[in-house]
């Protein structure tokens, strides 16, 4: 029953513009549906237990705490790229990129999402980008096909960096990949990955933007060009910070986050205290008013989705679904991982990989060892994989909070374009297997 309600809680997720409900209510229900589901067989499920009810409790809040921990990381980057754009921020950065040639910008806008997304995270990447797209194409339709190539290559560029996905790092940590092994060997197959998608897309697109249409360049503060770099550099450096964070202090991701967050709100207070004569055009700028832009309804789906993915973890059956896959496809591990990656487009690659890691024992050498093929491909195929579907990773999810992206038009214009991306980085991946 509680797979039955997933599936049947997916199906109208995926039909969200058909039905005209929003898809963060059906997560929400389809999340309390299958932990209810859950705790009125407790006994069946966990025998074992002697007090079935206060272990079901305790399961909830510890996945709600993992949840929680993603949560606050999404609204403290989103918050922190709401405040960098609205106070003019990205304004140089959309001045870097800035061409009249809708295939010149696809290509920067490829480079830069790819390359960015190693640098602080796919999720963060995808919300930053985003923000500068909307100054540089003004039409809808275009820049639809923007969002779904930013999503490609922040999933593609986050796969060869030990910081760029949230699976790369937990295989990072248990230290079954290490940072040359994956910048090394993962670094082609994914900007393969990218650059085909890239390639395909580019030809949809011809000629140039109209100039009255794009590139708008209105100042939106009144903060001066030096202000507007401090802005910036504190809130892309301290995204780029974050994992230094992290590795020095150990604290979970989220609290570097909140330290930025924390940092870039101060010193926005302090540059409009000098603005006061301007106070009402710079209120609206604040901090305190930006958080009323944050896009909840993003944040429940993602709780919705976590919570009600974890209820599957919890009854085994992604564990299954991992043990099938070895004995179907035993030695094969292009096949298995493969389709572990078109899995984790389905469902969250966290869990996933979790399951993986907790399935698979490292070995001293052959494809199980530290950098083995295994691993690596693990990294590369729950990362890129995630893009074949809008709701298969976080940039994906993000976007379509963010640009109103509906299941059904990116499956239809995007899936076959990331799953021809997806098998292209494998073939290279093998190659460089075969060869080298």
């Amino acid at each position: 029953m509680i797979v039955a309600l997933f599936v049947i809680g997916y199906l109208c997720i995926a039909l969200e513009s058909v039905l005209e409900i929003n898809k963060a209510a059906i997560a929400l229900l389809m999340c309390v549906g299958c932990w209810t589901l859950l705790m009125l067989g407790v006994q069946g499920f966990f025998p074992e237990v002697a007090d079935g009810v206060s272990y079901v409790s305790g399961r909830i809040q510890h996945h709600l705490g993992d949840a929680g921990e993603t949560l606050f990381f999404l609204m403290g980057a989103m918050t922190i790229v709401e405040i960098v754009d609205s106070n003019g921020g990205f304004n140089f950065v959309r001045d870097m990129m800035k061409t009249r040639s809708k295939r010149k910008l696809m290509w920067r806008v490829a480079f830069m999402t790819f390359f960015l997304s190693a640098i602080l995270d796919n999720l963060t990447t995808s919300i930053v980008m985003i923000m500068v797209l909307r100054k540089l194409v003004q039409s809808r339709e275009e820049r639809l096909i923007y969002a779904g190539l930013i999503i490609i290559s922040a999933n593609s560029g986050g796969a060869f960096s030990p910081i760029g996905d949230v699976t790369t790092i937990m295989l990072w940590i248990k230290g079954v990949i290490t940072t040359q092994g994956v910048l090394t060997e993962i670094f082609v197959p994914s900007l393969v990955s990218m650059v085909i998608p890239a390639a395909i897309l580019s030809l949809s697109l011809k000629g140039k933007f109209d100039k009255e249409q794009n590139l708008k360049c209105n100042e939106v503060t009144a903060f001066t060009k030096n202000q507007r770099k401090i802005i910036f550099l504190l809130g892309v450096g301290g995204l780029i910070f974050v994992p230094i964070f992290k590795t020095l202090t150990h604290l979970p991701p989220f609290m570097g986050i909140l330290l930025v967050l924390g940092v870039l709100w101060t010193v926005t207070e302090v540059f409009h205290r000098q603005l006061e004569q301007n106070e009402d055009d710079t209120m609206a700028k604040r901090v305190s008013d930006l958080l009323s832009k944050i896009d909840l309804s993003t944040i429940m789906f993602f709780l919705g989705i976590l919570m009600a993915v974890a209820v599957l973890q919890e009854i085994g059956i992604l564990t299954a679904m991992g043990e099938g896959l070895n004995e179907a496809f035993a030695g094969n591990y292009y096949l298995i991982n493969g389709i572990i990656g078109v899995l984790s487009s389905i469902v969250d690659n966290v869990p996933l990989v979790a399951g993986c890691m907790g399935m698979y024992p490292v070995s001293v050498d052959g494809a199980m060892a530290i950098d083995g093929i295994f691993w690596q491909l693990l990294a590369y195929c729950a990362g890129v994989g995630g893009s074949m579907l809008i709701i298969g990773s976080a940039a994906g999810v993000v976007v379509m909070g963010l640009e109103k992206i509906t299941f059904g038009w990116y499956l239809k214009k995007m899936t076959w374009i990331a799953f021809v991306g997806y098998l292209a980085g494998i073939g290279c991946y093998w190659v460089e297997k075969l060869f080298m």
